[in-house]
């Protein structure tokens, strides 16, 4: 299984993009660097875009690339949660900011929203894909994605703490989990429903507790401005579990 981090950031820039990341060219997790990231050629190529949830930053691109698909006529297959097909044509597909390509053109939709049911795995392009509820400001949910090799990761998109239920139902190779600001500002993280580097290290704590052991570990969602702090940080979360941890970075390319 091949992982590419288009993004690795809450924020974009010339350098830092939102968190977005593709597995073997085909399954893209979340929406919000799809289009500057890829060529016309990479995103016909995509065949599956998994929603965490109905953030700008994880959705912003579903319409460009729908009208370059739409350009090519091709179709392509959006899940998520419920929350998430109403955001999405409620703000951006509502024939007015966007025109709807869940229903254009007419025989043949662009775009094919299909729901998810938390806790209900399914069979997406031959991978296992297991769509499991975290903990955020609005009803959101990570993903584990088993490739037919039997690879899998299991990405939380973004999470706040207390993730227990969800460390007992994932068992992945790679986890690829959010840290979005440093530890003095865990009142604000907590608020939001994200992780800090403190958090971060129980959450792994229990995860260990659960499973048995750790996976690799890249964090990603990283406020730029404040990264420095976070990835020092991080380091003693390293130190303290006596196992590596990664930050991502835009173009980061991880094999499983």
């Amino acid at each position: 299984m091949n992982i590419t981090l288009l993004g690795a950031h809450n924020t974009e820039s010339h350098e830092t993009g939102y968190t977005c990341l593709v597995i073997d060219d085909i399954i893209a997790i979340d929406a919000g660097g799809l289009t500057a990231s890829l060529s016309f050629a990479e995103q016909r190529s995509l065949k599956a875009i998994l929603l965490t949830h109905q953030h700008y930053d994880h959705i912003r691109d579903i319409p460009g690339l729908a009208m370059n698909l739409y350009a090519s006529g091709d179709t392509i297959n959006i899940y998520g949660i419920g929350d998430v097909y109403v955001e999405l044509t409620a703000h951006l597909l509502n024939g007015v900011t966007y025109p709807n390509f869940l229903l254009r053109p007419p025989e043949s939709p662009t775009l094919r929203f299909i729901e998810l049911m938390p806790d209900q795995g399914m069979k997406i392009e031959g991978y296992v894909v297991l769509p499991v509820p975290v903990v955020h400001g609005v009803p959101a949910i990570g993903y584990q994605v088993t490739s037919p090799e039997g690879k899998s990761l299991f990405y939380t998109g973004d999470t706040g703490p207390d993730l227990e239920e969800c460390w007992q139902q994932v068992a992945p190779h790679l986890l690829v989990v959010e840290v979005t600001l440093p530890n003095d500002r865990e009142e604000k993280a907590l608020e939001a429903g994200h992780l800090t580097p403190a958090l971060l290290k129980q959450e792994l704590l229990d995860f260990r507790k659960n499973q048995g052991y750790l996976p690799q570990i890249v964090t990603v969602h990283m406020d730029p401005g404040l990264e420095e702090e976070i990835v020092t940080q991080l380091g003693e979360v390293v130190v303290a579990l006596d196992h590596p941890i990664t930050p991502g970075y835009a173009g980061m390319l991880l094999q499983i």
